[in-house]
């Protein structure tokens, strides 16, 4: 079990590096293939937009199939069939194809991993193991900043990418021969349920608004518009928005570690993700107050926005708490459609206001702050419904 456990946290390593590095990429993918800061937003839009329409088919295989087979396969044939088709990429719809192919792949593994720990684990527990997962599989933002922009620039990007399609076939048949797929409940055979099920519990209700905004600013500033905004505004090459992008990867690595026990050191999640949230809505809110505000306050507020913005393992053991046994699979994927959707939604419509905002005023910085806006504006509005919601711990 902890082997397996080991390799589907690796395939999320792969998962989290494949939403966040594009920025590094941006400016070597603009000569190369003529690809603008526009087409790049819809290309991180649709991996997290695929990635989240693959949840409903992904809880289903959960529950019936188990994380192996559903993970290794997706895997393979979907982030490792997108990372070649990235490879070999002669125009901006096929690095758009490749995400799609790439969402779709990375689509189980995180979940993989949250449903073999919900079926083995106490609930009590649940956040902390899911804020440790999130936090090691969040090696791959890491690797998705400098780390990519040095092999970039020294090794070439098909080339990187060729040997990224190698590393993800060759985790996906490790999941294979590795994972183990918990017993079923036992009362899996005659208890009913789906996803409408889940979506008719009120304890819900307030969660799921706060779930679908949380992540996207952080998602949203690291995994695209960083990289085109400290080019354009502070005029930063590929390895200064790697040291940056680094500093933000490393706060939401410490942000999910130090999520994940938090609830039970205060006795409670409900206060934990808002005031963490809120945290995280008014550092977006200051960058667009300050947009220009000098390359080490950008940075300490990129990385403020990555710190407090993770708390989506924690919301997860919020809405777990009420999940019914049999339908654990759909109901860590429901969340994680809602989370990863949100994220994607953002992402593709992000584009769209980026030009509006661009048209409208000649400063580039006009368009930035109109995204900070966008991105940092409904995580408030998120916490006001969720103030509603009912805290629970067990």
């Amino acid at each position: 079990m902890r082997a397996g456990i080991a390799m589907l946290i690796t395939g999320y390593v792969l998962s989290q590096f494949y939403r966040a590095f594009l920025p590094v990429m941006a400016p070597v993918l603009q000569t190369d293939l003529g690809a603008t800061p526009e087409s790049l937003g819809r290309a991180s839009g649709l991996w997290f937009l695929a990635f989240a329409a693959m949840q409903i088919p992904v809880g289903w295989g959960l529950d019936r199939l188990g994380p192996r087979r559903t993970a290794a396969w997706l895997l393979g044939f979907g982030a490792g069939g997108g990372a070649a088709l990235f490879a070999v990429a002669a125009e901006p719809w096929h690095i758009q194809a490749a995400m799609v192919l790439m969402g779709i792949g990375c689509s189980p593994v995180l979940m993989g991993a949250f449903f073999i720990i919900a079926k083995s684990f106490p609930p009590a527990v649940f956040g902390t193991f899911a804020g440790a997962v999130i936090g090691i599989g969040s090696i791959g933002n890491i690797a998705g900043s400098l780390p990519m922009a040095w092999a970039v620039e020294n090794l070439g990007w098909r080339e990187t990418m060729w040997g990224l399609a190698a590393l993800t076939f060759a985790v996906a048949g490790m999941i294979f021969a590795l994972v183990e797929d918990p017993e079923r409940a036992p009362d899996h055979g005659t208890q009913k349920g789906s996803l409408l099920t889940l979506l008719a519990m009120p304890a819900l209700w307030a969660i799921l608004p706060l779930m679908f905004v949380n992540y996207a600013p952080a998602a949203g500033l690291r995994g695209l518009w960083a990289g085109p905004y400290l080019s354009d505004v502070f005029g930063m090459n590929t390895s200064g928005i790697g040291l940056v992008t680094l500093a933000m990867g490393i706060a939401m690595i410490i942000g999910n570690f130090a999520y994940g026990p938090l609830d039970r050191v205060f006795g409670t999640r409900k206060w934990v993700i808002f005031f963490g949230n809120l945290a995280s809505g008014l550092s977006v809110l200051a960058l667009w107050a300050f947009p220009s505000s000098g390359v080490w306050a950008v940075t300490m507020l990129l990385a403020s926005a990555g710190l407090f913005g993770a708390s989506f393992p924690l919301m997860m053991a919020h809405a777990r708490a009420f999940f019914p046994a049999h339908l654990t699979g759909r109901g860590v994927s429901l969340m994680n459609l809602f989370g990863i959707g949100g994220v994607g939604l953002f992402q593709f419509s992000s584009g769209w206001v980026f030009e509006a905002a661009k048209e409208a005023g000649s400063d580039p910085v006009t368009a930035y702050r109109a995204l900070f806006l966008f991105f940092g504006l409904p995580v408030l509005m998120g916490l006001v419904v969720y103030l509603f919601s009912r805290d629970r711990l067990d």
